[in-house]
């Protein structure tokens, strides 16, 4: 039995296939694979019992017939045939296999069975399976159109790789990327991926010489742990742009609040960013970013500097708006570039950057070329309306990105047949090609961040900090809950836990008033929604009435308690959170805590492990960070405090699987220190399914 990496390579790079369900009659899916084969220089081989023949090529009545296995064995037939189809190629030392057909898990419990069952027999043989209810892919290298639409052929080869788990929005970005003039080096539907993921086609593009860019698409996530870490190498090696759907769904719920905060959709999104994923937000988005970074890939930088040269200021301010508005930097040039432009343009034209030159004159490629050498940028974009009579790009432009090595991104519009032959003439010199001001800055935003997130990227550790030996309790409350924070050296108030109101009055006595008095039990996870949290408690009568009010409350079988704390000073208040997500393990999130954590949802979340410098870039992403940073005169406060408690929190779950989420809300902020002045622990116990 061959190893299923070897059969991965049969699969996408195949020396010889098989249809089964092979057909003369154009309306069926087994015609169309057919006739998507003309192409293709390798052993096609038809199975249908009852021909001799289809489309010219001998027909066989099943796979045990064939003179040989083959390395690829597309399957167009009925759903309830499948399964059978499957075992038999198994059985006669075929290599992998890709099924069209729909009626699976997507269709009811009998669909989910069969599904499940191909997936036993891929795990078991080692057979990778593309599918089931997938159109396919291409892989242009080898002119393969293994699909049941003849028309995907039609896409030129290129250099980009789209992996998408919709066959649609396969097929959609490819024929987007042939529009724009590119065209794709492989493109994969995924389709229920019983067998072969995003993470195995991932892979498996990145090790082909012809990609130098990777389209993604993404609808649902199950192994996202795998697939986080399959990136982290992958965008080392070649740029992955990823498109995500589903903003409006935020699956379910955890135990406690902080599953809301941390939607499915923003956790997604979270995970591809930090594992190197330049993020946009439509098909053609993803075409365009992953066309320009298949052209050329900025060093790795933090905050690369892109330089703008405008012949018109209109478009210059629309691109300028842009690039801004993505944090996007756009630096002041050095004083010695400024001259040489001001050399170059008359007078009333702006010479700093963005540059405006007041028309495209003779000198438009100078300055350009005088922006490109400048050290503070990385990249130029220049925007200029058609002129032929007053600029012609396609002749000047190419011998300046030769000379500078830095990439040059155009954008024009006019007349069409313009446009056109200077795209085509420009594409052809390794150019970027945009058709509006917005697209050309969107695409500069793309090489600026897939620059920045490598960076961030090189910086992500490969493993946890290793704790001390830390006690976690079986059946936690928010007292074991803060003797599991301290341990982890995060601050939290001075209490005592009373189990009568004797001990109540008597913890009084010994703390510094005023104090809160709080219901303590584990089956209690949010107490204020039960009213279980007392304030502002400064003498014995008004203990004794807090205590009444908590009495009230039912708890259960379990000894009635009470914890007595101390009251913190005012100040900032955040929520810190980690939580043991099913597809992904250890996240962190960090945002506005207390009472208004779900409702501005102003959140930052993050994969386990991370560094503390990740730490802080999530606080820096907070809509609130200027709170945190002296807003209007305020204090500034212990950034580096609340990031090693987040650093705590994700090293925590990192080490223990037994926790399952440790939150704390509110993490009270103080220009120095922080304290945890509440805290959630939900571990996973001994007799838990």
């Amino acid at each position: 039995m061959t190893s299923p990496r070897t059969n991965l390579e049969r699969l996408f790079a195949p020396t010889s296939l098989a249809v089964v369900g092979a057909s003369a009659s154009p309306a069926k899916a087994g015609y169309q694979a057919m006739s998507a084969l003309e192409s293709f220089a390798g052993e096609v081989f038809a199975i249908n019992p009852k021909a001799e023949a289809v489309l010219g090529r001998q027909a066989f009545p099943s796979l045990r017939a064939l003179p040989r296995p083959v390395d690829l064995v597309l399957f167009a037939v009925p759903a309830a045939s499948c399964v059978a189809a499957v075992r038999e190629a198994i059985d006669t030392g075929c290599g992998s296999g890709l099924i069209v057909s729909g009626g699976f898990s997507e269709s009811g419990p009998e669909g989910v069975e069969m599904e499940a069952e191909l997936g036993r027999l891929c795990r078991q043989a080692g057979f990778r399976l593309l599918g089931p209810n997938t159109a396919g892919f291409l892989n242009t290298e080898l002119s393969l159109t293994a699909s049941f639409l003849p028309s995907a052929g039609l896409v030129p080869a290129g250099h980009v790789a789209v992996v998408a788990q919709s066959a649609g929005i396969n097929l959609t970005v490819s024929f987007l990327l042939a529009k724009l003039g590119y065209g794709v080096s492989c493109a994969v539907g995924l389709g229920n991926a019983v067998d072969v993921g995003a993470a195995d086609v991932l892979e498996f593009v990145a090790n082909q010489p012809q990609t130098r860019a990777i389209a993604l698409h993404l609808e649902g996530i199950r192994d996202g742990r795998r697939l986080y870490e399959t990136l982290l190498r992958v965008t080392r090696k070649k740029p992955v742009v990823a498109f995500t759907v589903g903003k409006s769904d935020i699956g379910e719920f955890a135990h406690s609040h902080t599953g809301n905060l941390i939607g499915s959709y923003t956790l997604r999104q979270s995970a591809l960013e930090q594992a190197g994923a330049v993020l946009v937000d439509s098909t053609e988005e993803l075409a365009m970013a992953a066309a320009a970074l298949s052209l050329r890939r900025l060093p790795a930088k933090l905050d690369p500097g892109i330089g703008v040269v405008t012949a018109q200021a209109g478009a210059g301010l629309a691109i300028l708006d842009l690039l801004k508005s993505k944090g996007i930097s756009v630096p002041a040039v050095t004083r010695a570039t400024e001259q040489r432009i001001a050399r170059l343009l008359p007078p009333m034209t702006y010479q700093k950057n963005p540059v405006d030159t007041g028309r495209p004159g003779p000198h438009f490629a100078e300055v350009v070329a005088a922006l490109a050498e400048d050290d503070n940028i990385d990249a130029v974009i220049t925007y200029a309306l058609s002129e032929p009579a007053a600029l012609r790009p396609a002749e000047s432009l190419p011998a300046v990105q030769r000379a500078v090595a830095k990439p040059i991104l155009f954008g024009t519009v006019g007349p069409r047949e313009e446009v056109e032959a200077t795209a085509a003439a420009l594409t052809a010199e390794g150019f970027f090609v945009a058709r509006s001001p917005e697209e050309l800055a969107r695409a500069a935003c793309a090489l600026a961040r897939d620059a920045a997130l490598r960076a961030r990227v090189s910086r992500t550790p490969a493993h946890h900090a290793e704790l001390l030996a830390l006690h976690v309790p079986e059946l936690p409350d928010e007292d074991s809950a803060k003797q599991l924070l301290a341990s982890l050296g995060i601050a939290v108030p001075r209490r005592v836990v009373c189990s009568s109101r004797g001990a109540a009055h008597e913890a009084l006595r010994h703390l510094q008033l005023p104090v809160v008095a709080k219901i303590l039990a584990a089956e209690i996870a949010h107490k204020t929604e039960v009213g279980g949290v007392c304030l502002n408690i400064r003498d014995g009568a008004a203990l004794d009435d807090a205590l009444v009010r908590l009495d009230a409350i039912h708890v259960g079988a379990a000894p009635r308690r009470y914890l007595i704390e101390e009251m913190a000073p005012s100040g900032l208040e955040l929520i810190v959170s980690a939580t043991r997500d099913g597809s992904f393990g250890p996240t962190v999130m960090v945002g506005l805590g207390g009472i208004h954590a779900e409702v501005l949802r102003d959140t930052a979340t993050r994969l386990a492990p991370l560094s503390l410098s990740s730490a802080h870039e999530m606080l820096e992403e907070l809509r609130a960070f200027p709170l945190l940073n002296g807003w209007r005169g305020g204090p500034k406060l212990d950034h580096d405090a609340v990031a090693r408690c987040i650093l705590g929190l994700a090293n925590l779950l990192c080490q223990e699987p037994i926790v399952q989420e440790l939150e704390i809300n509110p993490l009270r902020v103080y220009p120095s220190g922080v304290l945890a002045l509440d805290a959630l622990l939900i571990v996973k116990r001994d007799d838990s399914t």
